[in-house]
């Protein structure tokens, strides 16, 4: 079987690199399976980063860092706790700017959750209740009223939880994403653990924890 060879330049791989953090040969690896083309190498090393963060995920994470961020003059705050599993990760630029970029997109996006696990079930059947509601006094049947449910919960879940909302420097990943590119890079299991939201002049703040779930040492 023949195969076709397609050179890859340094701008591409660099290009690449800067536009996923991805290391310097599986850029160029993917950029070949994917004939040169940038936006398909993005799509397989996306894919193999999710890949790599699920096999990492259940690895304990007891190292980390806290970041602020203070937004429109002062008057929006957020304080994040992002872990990893060691502290040499923990000091790194690439850990560095992703807890920064976390809490930047928290100040704009205001997630009440971090996961969709962690939302309360009277919130989940609150919500369900509404759309339900709504689509029952639209005059859909009830088969298709379901199905119209279902994909409002999952736009409600994209509202409300920081890892499945559109990265606002870059809408075409969601904070999971973003995560799990990183945790390809860097080869740690990386986690939200909690965050704080506070604006001037509202009543009460956000505050979102994780739930815990089991995680083991390697």
């Amino acid at each position: 079987m023949s195969t076709t060879t397609v050179n890859i330049s340094a701008s591409q791989v660099k290009e690449l690199r800067e536009k996923t953090g991805a290391p310097m040969m599986d850029c160029k690896q993917a950029l070949s399976e994917a004939k040169g083309n940038l936006e398909e190498a993005v799509v397989l090393l996306r894919k193999r980063g999710v890949s790599v963060a699920a096999k990492k995920a259940t690895r304990v994470t007891s190292e980390g860092s806290v970041s602020s961020y203070i937004h429109a003059g002062g008057k929006i705050g957020v304080l994040v706790e992002v872990n990893c599993e060691s502290d040499f990760v923990a000091r790194t630029e690439d850990f560095k700017e992703l807890i920064h970029d976390i809490a930047m997109h928290i100040a704009a996006s205001d997630p009440k959750y971090v996961r969709k696990e962690d939302v309360t079930p009277e919130a989940y059947a609150r919500e369900k209740e509404i759309y339900l509601d709504q689509a029952i006094r639209s005059g859909k049947p009830a088969n298709i009223a379901e199905k119209m449910v279902a994909c409002k919960m999952e736009k409600f879940y994209e509202e409300v939880c920081l890892l499945e909302q559109p990265f606002i420097k870059d809408q075409t990943v969601s904070i999971g994403q973003l995560i799990a590119t990183k945790v390809g890079k860097l080869g740690e299991n990386i986690a939200v653990r909690r965050f704080a939201r506070f604006k001037v002049g509202d009543a009460g703040e956000t505050i979102a924890v994780t739930k815990p779930t089991e995680q083991k040492a390697e």
